[in-house]
C-alpha cells in the first residue's frame, strides 16, 4: 500500500522551524514508553517524548503541540495529542508532559479530548499487520497569545482554529509498525 503524503502538505505552506528531542527522531522507531498502556501494547506506557523547539518566528505568541497518525485505517487518521495555549516563553516539553494530569505542561495549556477519547498523550497502538505509521509531532507557532475554545473541542477542531494564525511549524516524525 503506498504511503500517504505529509498531511500538512494540504495546508498553506508557513516556514518551518526546529523541534528535537532525547526521545524520537525523524524515521526512528518508537520506544516501549512512547506506546500505548491504555490500548494494551506491552511494554506501552503513553508516555509522551521530550521535545525542544527554536528558531521560531519573532511575532510567535503561543504554541500548539500535537500528535497526528495519517495512516490509521481510518479515513480521518488518528490524533493521538493535542495541547494548545502554551506560552511563548516555553521552548520545551519534557517526557511525560502529557500524563493525565498535564503534570509537565505549563500552567494555561489545555489538552483535548484525543481520538482515544481520554485528555493525555495516548501512545502508538496501530493494528497488528497494518504496516508501518508515521507519528506527525508538531509544534505550532501561533499568532495569538490564545485559542478561545470549548471544552468539547477536539484535535481536529483545534486545527481548524489555527487555520490563519499559524506562523511556522516544526514536526519530527517517528515510526512504529505492530507486526503482531
Amino acid at each position: 500500500m503506498p504511503q500517504p503524503p505529509n498531511p500538512y502538505d494540504f495546508l498553506p505552506s508557513v516556514p518551518a522551524f526546529t523541534v528535537r528531542s532525547d526521545d524520537v527522531a525523524d524515521g526512528e522507531t518508537l520506544a516501549a514508553p512512547h506506546l500505548s498502556g491504555i490500548f494494551g501494547v506491552p511494554g506501552g506506557e503513553d508516555r509522551s517524548p521530550h521535545l525542544a523547539w527554536e528558531g521560531f518566528p519573532a511575532g510567535t505568541k503561543s504554541f500548539a503541540v500535537t500528535c497526528y497518525d495519517p495512516d490509521a485505517p481510518t479515513a480521518s487518521g488518528f490524533w493521538h495529542w493535542a495541547v494548545y495555549n502554551i506560552p511563548a516563553s516555553v521552548t520545551s516539553l519534557p517526557s511525560g508532559a502529557g500524563d493525565a494530569s498535564g503534570s509537565g505542561l505549563p500552567s494555561g495549556a489545555v489538552t483535548v479530548t484525543n481520538d482515544g477519547g481520554v485528555r493525555q498523550f495516548l501512545g502508538a497502538a496501530p493494528p497488528p499487520g497494518h504496516g508501518p505509521h508515521r507519528y506527525f509531532f508538531v509544534v505550532h507557532a501561533l499568532d495569538v497569545e490564545s485559542l478561545d475554545l470549548p471544552d468539547t473541542a477536539t484535535p481536529a477542531f483545534l486545527g481548524f482554529n489555527m487555520f490563519g494564525a499559524t506562523l511556522a511549524r516544526a514536526m519530527v516524525v517517528p515510526v512504529y509498525e505492530n507486526k503482531g
